[in-house]
């Protein structure tokens, strides 16, 4: 679903989020259906081998907290979709990647709360990290999104990395990454107490906890969908599942204790304490938020039966409050433009239905009966009354939440009756709606009003679409719904609950009786209805007390030091100098590994110089003209005499019976001498100005040292082989499965295949990434053909055309009186022959090219058709294909390079690897095995017997990937680098346009689009 979204969007618009609502229902109907066998204790699992010889699996495994999870991740994602198709204006941008974006979370999501291997688990929390800075950034055009979306990645990122090292810890220690083999039998040890610590680090970095609290305020910028379903139902409760996935077997230690408590109990404080002065409806919200996360996060990690059951019945319920909250914030904000509640005015009696969602999941958060939260508040109390810990832990705990809940309970009235009350005292004059919090700007507040901004006119306000307002309807009314069949809700929640450690079994319970949790809960709604009446003296009250160093002004002080270290590191190791980086990578080589060699490694007795002396001229040769090209000061010199040296590893490959590596060595230089060549055009012809004598001699000893200990590598690496090599059955297996004769060949179209399809697709973007730095200018698909083009003239000694480049000298010896009505009765070898300057035509060359042209297409063909039992294969065919085609574009110039092949090169590069790739989806579709490869013997009139295998097809692709690379060189460091030069020799930059069409003009020889 999430890969169709976007065309579903192009399809229908906004009403698609209808249909991409249909992929997290699924899995909501999925968990229900499941419900009556997940409470008799059947948990469904399923395991798929991913990679068996590394133990790798997919498994997935649902017992009550993963149906709990996947109920909410569902649900609740189901009705934010139905919401974000009134939400969004019809006419918005982004809605296709914001819709595949938001529907990939949710199946993210779903994965996570189901698998059941830790490495899977950690593929998933890492996917919702991604995802998620998708969708907080998804108004690009902001700062303020762009730098939450960043802040969240970096925290979550970081807390994810810490959590992959506890991860691995406890699969090694466990000797199993299955989580429910873990949990069931716990290992032990000094690492498993390390390995406890990264987990609790992953949860706090995910839900928001003290000290890493502050990306999720920030990420208030993000669209309210997002905050609806990332923030209340989904992305935030990954951490509270983290937690409560593992208590069962690590809540009874003591780290696991210390840190529950401290970050559960100081996030509930410090999220409710700077929830009651915010200005902002969604930052209001959000501190809540990260308040609740705090309390669930205690109850969750306790490790107590009672508060167990209690964190998970306040998982529901906050999922369910929370949601509809934020979306109630979105209608409200789409209906008056402001989320201030220092502006908002009769907003209750403009949107009633608004209002009745709002109140009802506000009472389900400050905890009034008969609502979830109040049944789940109420069991947590009457769990901590009766704690089996040390006393003062428990009276600690027990008055964190206590205190929490007033807090919960005065910035959750706040909340209602900033976004609904009728203000009266708003109307009189703009400057009373501030009068009693003042207008200093405060970050952590909102937004500051100024003196004559006035508040909004609630006959302006207009109902909204019921879509819009439905969703956060049906969240609230299930609030409520649930808490009125409590037992339901315990004989669901209560098997999880009861895997727990200690402490007596909990209760889910409307009414309980007059009980001490009971006096408890009504001390809560008093103090907090007091908090509330006097909030202007509590702001002024906080505004007098010392703040400290605020999380995020921290971290964005760290940040900013970190980019100033990394900037001042990079200035003394990145110089811009290559050949320094690549000396000081060949010189920790020579001084690390090298080193090691001579002292730690066993030396062969006997050493065989050579097999026959013609290996002792070809080596010969390679060492001087590596010697003389370290020496080198010309440029071309250097690329000469390094080509040399590579032909030399051609011979000792023939001569050492390997003819398909010498071919495609020959290949490869050729190829790469003649691009080289293209680029040395734009470089000036010497390394440097001054003879630098001295560090050629560096560059000499560095290069003498690499290559002793190279050779010294090659002398002693096999003798540290302790097992057979997979190579010993490489010929049997190349003749038995892959159905040819040359290894070489089915070893890369058979055997390693995935390796050829990883290569090919690096060639890919090595073309587009040489095209994108040299094409200054628009690329296009626009072939220059030479139909297009005004043929080169003479005339006063100045040249026009290809490679002109300024005056001719030799124009005045050259016969005249050639007209355009003479030219068809002389031979025409090359179609684009009369484009080039004069004085760079060769008869000989045009003629031997319109000669050797054809021959070396049909050598290419036969090449990749006889490859796989004979030297060749597609990439040799390949380059042959590609050295013909250099050939006619060294005679013929750029428009020749247009009629030898008339095809974008991008068209070349995309079928091949979509070639290559069908081959191996086809294969798995008919064989199961990806990549695989089949043998049919056909038999043709006139033509005999064929012996046709299917990896052909892919090696086909890979002819085709090659070509288009060679192709796509030639257009960018030929051709275009051509352009360039006649535009510097005609005095403009090879960036510089003219006017606004100058692209559409015609090149200075004629033809063809810009």
């Amino acid at each position: 679903m999430a890969l169709g979204a976007p065309a579903l969007v192009s399809l229908l618009g906004r009403r698609a989020f209808l249909v991409m609502a249909l992929a997290p229902a699924s899995a909501a109907v999925y968990a229900l259906a499941w419900t009556d066998r997940v409470m008799s204790g059947e948990h469904p699992t399923q395991v798929v081998e991913w990679v068996p010889g590394l133990g790798l699996e997919l498994a997935f495994r649902m017992d009550t907290l993963s149906w709990l999870m996947l109920l909410l991740v569902g649900g609740v994602g189901a009705l934010v979709l139905v919401y974000c198709s009134a939400y969004f204006s019809p006419t918005a941008q982004g809605l296709r990647r914001f819709g595949g974006v938001l529907t990939a979370f949710a199946g993210a999501m779903v994965g996570l709360v189901t698998a059941d291997d830790m490495l899977l688990l950690f593929v998933f929390w890492e996917l919702t990290t991604v995802f998620s800075y998708l969708l907080i950034g998804h108004y690009a055009d902001r700062k303020a999104s762009r730098r939450a979306a960043m802040q969240a990645i970096v925290v979550t990122t970081a807390g994810g990395l810490a959590m992959l090292v506890g991860v691995v810890i406890l699969g090694v220690q466990g000797g199993t990454f299955r989580m429910s083999e873990i949990i069931a039998d716990p290992p032990t040890g000094g690492a498993v107490t390390a390995a406890i610590v990264c987990l609790l680090i992953g949860a706090a970095s995910k839900s928001a906890l003290i000290p890493l609290h502050f990306w999720l305020p920030a990420a208030m910028a993000a669209p309210t969908p997002v905050s609806a379903y990332l923030h209340a139902a989904a992305m935030v409760k990954a951490g509270v599942y983290l937690v409560a996935r593992f208590a069962p077997a690590y809540s009874d230690t003591t780290v696991w204790r210390s840190m529950v408590i401290a970050l559960g109990a100081g996030t509930l404080l410090v999220g409710g304490y700077r929830a009651l002065r915010q200005y902002d409806l969604k930052l209001v919200l959000a501190f809540g938020t990260v308040s609740q996360l705090g309390l669930i996060i205690l109850l969750v990690g306790l490790g107590a039966r009672g508060a167990a059951l209690a964190g998970l019945a306040m998982i529901g319920a906050h999922a369910m409050f929370k949601a509809s909250l934020f979306l109630v914030v979105g209608v409200v904000d789409a209906a008056t433009g402001t989320r201030d509640l220092r502006r908002l005015t009769g907003v209750g009696k403009a949107l009633p239905w608004t209002a009745v969602a709002g109140g009802l999941a506000t009472a389900s958060m400050i905890g009034l009966p008969p609502f979830a939260g109040y049944v789940a508040k109420e069991a947590a109390l009457e769990s901590l009354l009766h704690g089996d810990g040390p006393v003062w832990v428990d009276t600690v705990v027990l008055w964190a939440v206590v205190v929490g809940s007033m807090f919960t309970v005065a910035y959750g009235i706040r909340f209602w009756w900033g976004a609904f009350a009728s203000k009266p005292h708003l109307g009189t004059s703009p400057s009373r709606a501030n009068e009693h919090v003042g207008l200093r700007r405060s970050a952590a507040r909102g937004p500051a009003v100024a003196a004559d901004e006035p508040p909004i006119d609630p006959a302006r306000i207009h109902r909204q679409p019921f879509l819009l307002v439905s969703p956060a309807v049906v969240l609230a009314v299930l609030g409520l719904a649930t808490a009125l069949v409590p037992h339901f809700g315990e004989d669901l929640l209560a098997p999880y609950a009861d895997t727990y450690p200690v402490g007596e079994p909990g209760h889910l319970v409307l009414w309980a009786g007059f009980t001490p949790a009971l006096a408890l809960t009504v001390l809560v709604l008093a103090v907090g209805v007091v908090l509330f009446w006097q909030r202007a003296r509590v702001e002024r009250f906080q505004a007098s007390l010392w703040t400290g160093p605020e999380a995020d002004v921290t971290y964005r002080k760290v940040m900013r030091k970190l980019d100033d270290l990394a900037a001042d590191v990079t200035a003394v190791t990145q110089r811009g100098s290559l050949p320094f980086y690549l000396g000081a990578i060949l010189v920790v080589l020579v001084l690390g590994p090298g080193i090691v060699m001579v002292a730690q490694t066993a030396w062969p007795e006997q050493l065989k110089a050579w097999d026959r002396p013609a290996q002792l001229v070809a080596v010969a040769a390679i060492c001087i003209a590596s010697v003389l090209a370290a020496r080198s000061r010309r440029r071309l010199k250097a690329v000469i005499l390094v080509g040399i040296a590579g032909y030399g590893n051609a011979v000792l490959f023939l001569l050492h019976g390997a003819p398909d590596l010498a071919l495609t060595q020959v290949l490869v230089e050729t190829i790469t001498l003649v691009v080289m060549v293209l680029v040395l055009r734009r470089l000036p012809a010497y390394f440097s100005n001054r003879p630098l004598a001295a560090s050629r001699w560096v560059r000499l000893g560095i290069g003498l040292a690499v290559a002793v200990v190279m050779m010294g590598f090659a002398v002693v690496a096999p003798l540290a082989r302790v097992a057979t090599p997979i190579s010993v059955d490489f010929p049997a297996e190349a003749y038995e499965f892959g159905h040819g004769k040359n290894i070489v060949n089915v070893t890369l179209v058979d055997i390693r295949a995935w390796d050829t399809m990883g290569e090919i697709s690096v060639l890919l973007a090595a073309a587009t990434g040489v095209a994108s730095l040299v094409f200054l200018r628009t690329r296009s698909g626009e072939i220059l053909r030479a139909s297009g083009a005004r043929p080169a003239t003479t005339s006063s000694g100045s040249g026009s055309g290809v490679w002109s480049e300024g005056d001719d000298p030799g124009a005045a010896l050259r016969r005249r009186g050639v007209t355009e009505k003479d030219q068809p009765r002389m031979l025409v070898w090359l179609s684009a022959g009369r484009t080039l300057a004069p004085q760079r035509r060769s008869v000989i060359f045009e003629v031997v090219t319109r000669v050797l042209f054809h021959a070396m297409i049909v050598f290419a063909l036969f090449l990749l058709f006889s490859g796989h039992n004979a030297p060749g294969g597609g990439f040799a065919a390949g380059l042959v294909v590609g050295i013909a085609l250099i050939v006619r574009y060294l005679a013929g110039g750029r428009y020749e390079l247009g009629e030898a092949a008339p095809v974008h090169p991008g068209l070349l590069l995309g079928t091949g690897l979509f070639l290559s790739a069908g081959v191996g989806l086809v294969a798995f579709l008919l064989t199961g095995n990806v990549l695989g490869s089949d043998a049919y013997d056909i038999a043709l009139p006139l033509v005999g017997e064929i012996h046709l295998v299917t990896s052909l097809f892919f090696d086909v692709g890979v002819f085709l990937v090659v070509v288009g690379l060679v192709l796509d060189i030639l257009r960018t460091l030929g051709a275009e680098i051509d352009r360039h030069a006649e535009r510097a020799a005609a005095g403009r930059e090879p960036g510089e346009d003219t006017g606004p069409f100058e692209a559409m003009e015609p090149d200075s020889i004629g033809g063809g689009r810009r």
